[in-house]
């Protein structure tokens, strides 16, 4: 019976100390522990924990306790062996001078709430000189009226600083003047939109859309120009007077003359025209002419190419679109009204 009883005792004894191994173990200092009015000290929460273990440590708005102020919780550094040990530095201040005393601090482990060890922190007031100390006296006894911060021996703990420039402080007073500008900005190119419309009838110029016939003309006259057959480039010549052909007839009829074969861009444009014999004629000519020099290897007679040149010119200027002739108006001007204005003009 007697020894149940001692098993059990060592069983509750060595429970009790896992337990206790368990349980996490929270120690507080400060460094120094003894500052004058304004100058900085660092509290140091440390936490010793079973590994793994997380712990939440107590956060300051501003105070630790009154008349110590907490200007920083730094970050936390945690040294992993067997067991982890956390240390939370809190960097704190005060500007009473005072011995103060701090009974604990908390910190959170699971479920329990963990009190630290309490601690001693005192803040001294500078020492004062003797002339200090006998102006001060003469200010108790009023035989100064006013105070001489010179003779007093108070000075600032840091000289004044100059504060740096920062462009973006100055933005709010920019803000009106720019938006002023802005707006009026936008008030001179509307009136100078609004006034060119009422002018010329249009905001931004027109881009100039020449008709396809005049395009294939100057394209016919700048190949005339090159002087290809004179160079032996009889192939280069029928090509290209033949992709300003099937160019034109695309712009002109909207036939996709580029991408057919000749006697299909013939019956095409045969059915888009009143099918006149010499405008066939002078399209299968140069047509046919193109495929025998470019695919058979063909070699055309000066007189064959000059004729294709001329058969081109004559194919545009059969199958042009007549353009309209306007008014100082803008109104279109018929046949027999250009006559009679032709007819003035030879009586003038």
């Amino acid at each position: 019976m007697l020894k149940n009883r001692i098993l059990l005792l060592l069983g509750l004894l060595f429970f009790g100390l896992s337990l206790q191994a368990q349980k996490a173990t929270v120690r507080v200092t400060v460094q120094p522990s003894d500052i004058l009015i304004g100058e900085h000290a660092v509290v140091d929460l440390e936490v010793i924990v079973p590994k793994g273990r997380d712990v939440i440590f107590p956060l300051y708005a501003d105070t630790l306790v009154k008349g110590i102020e907490v200007l920083q919780m730094l970050p936390t550094d945690t040294l992993k062996t067997e067991v982890w040990t956390i240390s939370q530095k809190y960097l704190i201040t005060s500007f009473d001078s005072m011995l103060y005393h701090i009974p604990y601090m908390e910190v959170i482990d699971g479920n329990d709430t963990i009190k630290s060890n309490d601690f001693g922190f005192k803040v001294s007031a500078p020492q004062l000189s003797d002339s200090t100390l006998a102006y001060l006296e003469k200010l108790q006894t009023a035989e100064v009226d006013s105070i001489d911060f010179e003779k007093l021996g108070i000075h600032d703990i840091k000289p004044v600083m100059d504060e740096k420039f920062v462009w973006t402080d100055y933005l709010e007073y920019f803000y009106i003047p720019l938006l002023l500008i802005l707006v009026f900005g936008l008030i001179v190119v509307a009136y100078y939109f609004i006034t060119k419309k009422k002018k010329k009838g249009y905001f931004f110029t027109p881009k100039i859309v020449l008709p396809p016939h005049v395009v294939a003309i100057d394209a016919l006259d700048k190949l005339k120009s090159k002087k290809l057959i004179q160079a032996g480039q009889t192939k280069e010549f029928h090509t290209e007077v033949t992709d300003i052909i099937r160019e034109y007839i695309d712009e002109r009829f909207g036939i996709n003359a580029p991408e057919m074969l000749t006697e299909d861009i013939i019956q095409a444009v045969r059915l888009a025209t009143d099918g006149t014999a010499s405008t066939a004629d002078s399209l299968r000519q140069m047509l046919t002419l193109a495929d025998l020099v470019k695919f058979a290897r063909f070699e055309p007679l000066q007189n064959e190419n000059d004729l294709s040149l001329m058969n081109a010119y004559l194919f545009v200027n059969q199958t042009k679109r007549e353009e309209l002739k306007l008014d100082e108006k803008g109104k279109p001007i018929l046949e027999e009204e250009e006559k009679d204005i032709n007819s003035q003009k030879i009586k003038e």
